[in-house]
């Protein structure tokens, strides 16, 4: 009985962590997407597509990268068209 708790104790711990790192991260992430599309309103896009190709270029980099989206899709050409395509931008 004491290793169940112990076990479920650890459990708990555990995803109460990694709760944590997965908010910060999406909270990192939000930030970038959201600046993201600033950087892109005077593009000629609505906002749904700016947000669906920021949000996939986002999610193309790694989470290490210091970059800006807009700084990283200028060195990504292939990802940048393909998450262009992928939210429907017009004119690129």
């Amino acid at each position: 009985m004491k290793l169940s708790i112990l076990t479920l104790a650890a459990a708990v711990a555990f995803n109460a962590f990694a709760t944590v790192g997965a908010a910060r991260a999406d909270a990192d992430d939000a930030k970038w997407v959201a600046q993201c599309v600033k950087d892109n309103k005077d593009e000629g896009q609505t906002v749904d597509v700016v947000t669906s190709y920021c949000t996939c270029m986002n999610n193309k980099m790694s989470s290490n990268e210091t970059r800006s989206i807009t700084q990283w899709e200028k060195a990504n050409k292939p990802e940048m068209e393909a998450c262009s395509a992928q939210a429907g931008w017009k004119g690129r």
